[in-house]
């Protein structure tokens, strides 16, 4: 969920609102008629606005163009589009931000749109179709994430719902550029105490528990949760209750330790750590990050960078500057490579294997065959000769000695191998 103040664009007024960017000068207007907008799904929805992929009339580039949702504000909606083609524009040039066309007015409804450069799938979802990727386009990918990061924070701007959703991956794995600045601030211009925004899942502790004045460490800190879920596949803190903000705290505390008075002293002077008890903490004292993130998975100089990234205390978290100077991202990097062929390959390309446990199958769905083994003779089936002594002397019987033959036992036919009938027809 992302939350923050992001109203969205209606319908059903015909009053234009004064046009004006964020450095307090007019711009260009264009009309949303000079682009004929695709036919396929849109490039990503949330729950203020979609991306929708259109191609210009006249000079035939692809663009993504993104536009708001009907919610009734026009005026507020617009000084929003306005607000983030302005931070587009100040952040220009970074080859790791998705770069501005400039706003666009749709002639019907009055509404601005914003025209990027087409890029390709989000992060999200080229992670969802292969196998978490290995520590080395990892690395790069990164490098590039917190250079990007790191030009956004040298003018004062910090994005503040850094996320693989907001991470766009051009065609081929080549390149990663940051998306979606509508909750972009600039701490030249902002207010304290600032507001609460981002999304839970990806934001950073101090952001959680309420501090006025948190600055370009909150997106330092999404940028360690990105790096987290690109070698694993999945999030890294999964708190028990959605979008809450205790629980998401919760969630962060079970990995990386409870805080104490000289790990974050600011962290006692929150109200949401109140909640925590005694038990709770000695419960969760002790930093298993390591233990997700084995030298198989992360080398010790990838780990470094995972774990100054993610340090709950702002004041101890690296910068993007000087993560990108640790020993993980030395020599410098070549992003030019082609990584395609490096990619692990997605998983429709994968020959799948289900293993199904023992005893799962259904009885009735199995050729079962039935072994009786022979019972065990009740009589000796040899040959026996019995020796009958002779007469006792004065009585009638033959004194003679007599030998009598005693045949062997007929088999009686449990001591037949047998197939119930039903089974042998069955396996013919």
């Amino acid at each position: 969920m992302v939350v923050g103040k992001r109203p969205a664009a209606g319908h059903g007024t015909d009053q234009e609102p004064e046009i004006s960017c964020c450095k307090r000068r007019l711009v260009r207007i264009g009309t949303t008629a000079a682009f004929e907008f695709d036919d396929t799904p849109c490039l990503g929805e949330g729950s203020f606005g979609a991306v929708l992929k259109a191609r210009h009339r006249v000079t035939g580039k692809t663009v993504a163009i993104k536009v708001l949702r009907s919610n009734g504000d026009l005026a507020a909606a617009n000084k929003e589009m306005q607000d983030e083609a302005g931070f587009l524009e100040a952040c220009t040039p970074n080859p790791y931000v998705v770069g501005s066309h400039g706003l666009f007015r749709d002639p019907e409804t009055y509404s601005l749109c914003l025209a990027m450069d087409y890029v390709g799938p989000n992060l999200h979802a080229f992670l969802s179709e292969r196998p978490p990727l290995p520590e080395a386009i990892v690395k790069g990918y990164m490098w590039q994430l917190l250079t990007g990061a790191n030009k956004m924070h040298r003018q004062h701007i910090l994005h503040r719902d850094i996320k693989p959703h907001n991470v766009l991956v051009e065609e081929g794995g080549k390149i990663l550029k940051l998306c979606d600045l509508g909750l972009a601030m600039s701490l030249k211009t902002a207010r304290m105490p600032y507001e609460f925004a981002g999304t839970v899942p990806y934001m950073a502790p101090e952001m959680l528990v309420g501090k006025p004045d948190y600055d370009a460490g909150v997106d330092v800190w999404s940028l360690g949760c990105v790096i987290a879920e690109m070698l694993t596949g999945e999030r890294l803190f999964k708190a028990d209750k959605k979008d809450d903000r205790t629980a998401q705290l919760s969630a962060i505390l079970r990995v990386l330790g409870f805080p104490d008075e000289t790990t974050w002293p600011e962290f006692f002077a929150a109200e949401v750590p109140r909640v925590f008890s005694y038990a709770q903490a000695q419960q969760h004292n002790t930093n298993t990050l390591g233990n997700l993130f084995p030298r198989e998975t992360l080398s010790h100089d990838g780990f470094q960078v995972l774990k100054g990234l993610l340090e709950c205390n702002p004041a101890r978290r690296l910068t993007t500057a000087d993560a990108l100077q640790l020993p993980w991202f030395a020599p410098k990097l070549h992003t030019d490579d082609d990584v395609s062929e490096s990619l692990p390959p997605t998983r429709r390309n994968v020959v799948r294997i289900k293993i199904v446990p023992a005893g799962t199958l259904k009885k009735k769905t199995v050729l079962r065959i039935k072994f009786t083994p022979p019972a065990t003779p009740k009589k000796n089936l040899r040959q026996r000769i019995k020796v009958i002594p002779l007469a006792t002397p004065g009585t009638k019987k033959d004194l003679r000695q007599r030998i009598k033959i005693i045949p062997p036992a007929t088999p009686q036919m449990k001591n037949v191998l047998r197939i119930p009938l039903a089974m042998w027809n069955k396996a013919m």
